[in-house]
């Protein structure tokens, strides 16, 4: 996306060198259109808007109240983008997740909050009857769906190899300064293996609050994460953003204020309510028309997340490919449906879920929402726009 399509303001920043740290603060990776960013408002309502690109697509923020207060919470959502951009990214080359693709199976340290969500992803893909998995890396970098381009089939048969969510082991060891040094210079040593409970909760003392390298650091455990197979890879992109809208949520909230929208292109929080006391509505996108609704689903204090064949998609000797991969076959998801809506309290069981409904297809997805509780509603959207409520 280029900066004449988002009509985001771009200032230009002298970008930090690489120093070969794992700290946040002394890593940079550059991301695009980075200081692209644009607010409005306040509008008649008294909602203020910010607009910037992160993760590869345009996050809107809206929130009613003081305007200084707005600018300060978006600010501060802003920078915690970067952050998890540059930590959960497949392709900035010193993120974790990529560090950890390239370590060829040796163990790597890992921010705290990353091994949280390897940890979820861990989850969901034990929970997805076999429609989700995060190493699916490996085969989703040879599909091109910008250019249409399949791979040869010994390519993706090559790749199914090293499809197994069970090959990645996250855990703690407890911190020292050894590990502090190793951790700043990104010179981690060899660690034992083993695994670790998922944390029950996120520590929201301050989104941004551990970045730095410091003694009082040390003295916490330090993350690591290891992938068994040295050719597998890991894609947090079907999860990573519902883990992300909650903390830009908490982010927000955290300067008190009550009534607000996190959409990370189509991966919405609706926090309160409107000040006339009606719900925040998401449209149900109609599969035959980009613009087009066919529905809507009211929303307060949860998170609505849609996964849609449509997404990223192309047709090819009369044939429809979209990027939703079945980790069996390597190939798109043969599923009747074309998009499926999922709300739930947490954005991260949204994101979670929303794909795994999309592959099942209707009638199985139907049948699997009933058996997860976390799910508060799905709504799946035929090829014909009909819409089917679970």
């Amino acid at each position: 996306m280029q900066p004449a399509r988002t009509g985001l303001r771009l200032a230009r920043r002298r970008p930090l060198p690489y120093t070969g740290a794992m700290c946040p603060d002394e890593t940079y990776d550059a991301i695009p259109l980075e200081d692209a960013v644009q607010t409005l408002g306040p509008d008649e309502r008294g909602m203020m808007t910010e607009l910037f690109y992160a993760f590869n697509t345009v996050i809107t923020l809206q929130a009613f109240g003081d305007e200084g207060t707005c600018r300060v919470a978006f600010a501060d959502a802003r920078a915690a983008c970067r952050l998890f951009e540059r930590r959960f990214s497949r392709t900035l080359p010193h993120s974790d997740i990529a560090r950890l693709n390239s370590a060829e199976g040796a163990p790597v340290a890992i921010a705290a909050d990353t091994a949280e969500l390897l940890r979820a992803a861990i989850d969901f893909c034990a929970d997805s009857e076999g429609c989700f998995d995060i190493t699916m890396g490996a085969v989703v970098r040879l599909w091109n769906f910008h250019e249409g381009i399949i791979p040869p089939q010994e390519d993706i048969d090559a790749a199914l190899a090293h499809v197994d969510w069970r090959t990645l082991r996250v855990w703690e060891e407890p911190g020292d300064d050894n590990t502090e040094r190793d951790e700043c210079r990104g010179n981690a040593r060899k660690h034992r293996t083993g695994t670790g409970e998922r944390r029950g909760s996120t520590d929201t003392r301050g989104i941004l609050g551990d970045n730095a390298c410091t003694n009082e650091r040390a003295r916490h455990p330090q993350a690591f994460a290891q992938l068994s197979d040295p050719l597998a890879a890991v894609d947090v992109g079907g999860i990573a953003k519902g883990w992300i809208a909650d903390r830009l949520a908490e982010a927000i909230a955290a300067h008190s204020l009550d009534a607000f929208i996190v959409n990370l292109g189509g991966n919405v929080v609706a926090h309160g309510q409107k000040p006339d006391g009606s719900p925040w509505r998401i449209g149900l996108q109609d599969p035959r028309e980009k613009e087009g609704i066919v529905g809507a689903v009211a929303v307060r204090d949860a998170s609505a997340v849609t996964s849609g064949v449509y997404e990223r998609c192309f047709e090819k000797d009369g044939a429809f490919y979209h990027h939703i991969l079945d980790p069996e076959t390597g190939y798109p998801a043969k599923t009747d449906a074309a998009g499926a809506t999922v709300v739930t309290r947490l954005s991260l069981d949204a994101e979670g879920y929303s794909t795994t409904l999309l592959a099942l297809g209707v009638e199985r997805g139907i049948t699997f929402t009933r058996k997860h509780p976390a799910i508060l509603s799905a709504y799946f959207v035929d090829h014909d726009g009909n819409v089917h409520e679970a």
